[in-house]
């Protein structure tokens, strides 16, 4: 029998490559709430990490829900939602997100990405033909493979080149049984927007079904954060909107919305539905709290842009490339992941916390930091950032 050291070899071997080529992922521990400062390893530093969008992670209206909530039902259902885990704040939350998207129907998940994984394999399978954006999420990643459908990737946010492929491919209904369209809605590492209005009208045009991830397009992106759909205007033609309710949100959790028949198949066959245990007590009360704070105003989500307007526009007079960059996700592209992760280093020195983004999570030769600027950064905190990245990127011979 192989002793356990030797067939764990590989590990180490694995791990020693990962250091090697600079992709070695340091963990920092953050000793503090979120906001925009953080006690990040014993360090007081400047936040340009979270997704934290409107700075809602640590709102006092908030935690005072949850606390309120607790104390009504508990912490937690212990049951999966279609035994003994259903319970009125699920439903609550189920129906103000239906509200607040302008949609039939909606459905909870553990997570974003648990809500991707119980999709796409319900709605597809190994008779039918997934067309997905080649630079969409893991989560969409996973949940295509596990569908076991076929995989066409398009060039990204390139409609003409989805027409293309789904021509190449023949028509749903006589060269496959069902074709989904599946594409991010603002793309976490880029931070650029896809085109929906054309790429729906491909898919209507074809009879495929319609999916965005709206991840970071939910309190970002819309009439007072509504998403990506009410951005464009498209309201009742896009067949499944997902989302998350762990960045703009500020809590956990993950949400389907959409056409009612839709979402009722995705009760009866959504395996982290079926079969992980339902959302905690607190984190759904906070959640229905954000919800309130969104709907009685647009105050954080026009704050959190003119942030972003304004160091966009910094970085670039610096001489930064911040990329394709369109929303508050701003990436500073660096080219290799030791320099990347050096740059990071430099600026948690300097009071900034920015980490280093590489491979796997972006292809090779595309490492960068992503700057996410926030509702909850003042003016001078922006500053404060941007005086340390100008220092660091001098010291590097990113920027002259």
């Amino acid at each position: 029998m192989m002793a356990v050291q030797e067939k764990l070899l590989w590990i180490e071997a694995e791990l020693a490559s990962l250091r090697d080529q600079g992709l070695y992922i340091d963990i920092r521990t953050i000793e503090s709430p979120q906001g925009a400062w953080l006690i990040v390893d014993g360090r007081r530093v400047l936040n340009f990490c979270s997704n934290n969008y409107l700075g809602l992670a640590n709102h006092p209206r908030l935690r005072e829900a949850a606390v309120q909530a607790i104390e009504k039902y508990g912490i937690g259902p212990a049951a999966v939602r279609t035994i003994a885990g259903t319970m009125t704040l699920h439903v609550q939350l189920e129906r103000r997100l239906a509200q607040f998207k302008g949609v039939e129907d909606a459905v909870l998940f553990q997570s974003g990405f648990n809500a991707n994984l119980a999709t796409i394999p319900a709605l597809v399978g190994r008779e039918d033909v997934i067309f997905s954006d080649e630079l969409n999420h893991a989560s969409i990643i996973d949940g295509c493979r596990l569908s076991r459908a076929e995989i066409v990737r398009y060039r990204h946010c390139d409609a003409a080149d989805l027409e293309a492929k789904v021509r190449e491919r023949g028509l749903p209904g006589k060269d496959y049984r069902r074709g989904l369209v599946v594409t991010d809605g603002v793309f976490s590492m880029d931070g650029d927007i896809a085109p929906l209005p054309e790429l729906l009208a491909v898919a209507e045009r074809y009879g495929l079904l319609f999916m965005v991830d709206d991840a970071h397009g939910e309190g970002v992106l819309g009439r007072g954060g509504r998403g990506i759909v009410d951005h464009f205007g498209l309201h009742g033609r896009v067949d499944v909107e997902v989302g998350t309710l762990s960045k703009a949100i500020g809590v956990v959790g993950g949400v389907v919305a959409g056409k009612a028949l839709v979402i009722e198949y995705l009760r009866q066959r959504g395996r982290p539905f079926l079969f992980s245990s339902a959302n905690t007590v607190p984190d759904v009360a906070a959640c229905l709290a954000a919800l309130d704070l969104l709907e009685a105003s647009e105050e954080l989500v026009q704050r959190l842009w003119q942030n972003a307007h304004y160091v966009r526009a910094e970085l670039r007079r610096l001489g930064f490339d911040t990329g394709l960059s369109q929303t508050p996700i701003i990436p500073i592209m660096l080219g290799e992941a030791s320099l990347a992760k050096e740059f990071s280093r430099r600026l948690f020195e300097e009071g900034v916390f920015a980490m280093a983004i590489g491979y796997p999570t972006v292809p090779v030769g595309k490492a960068r930091i992503r700057l996410m600027n926030t509702a909850a950064h003042t003016r001078e905190d922006l500053d404060f950032g941007l005086a340390a990245l100008a220092k660091v990127g001098r010291e590097l011979g990113v920027i002259s």
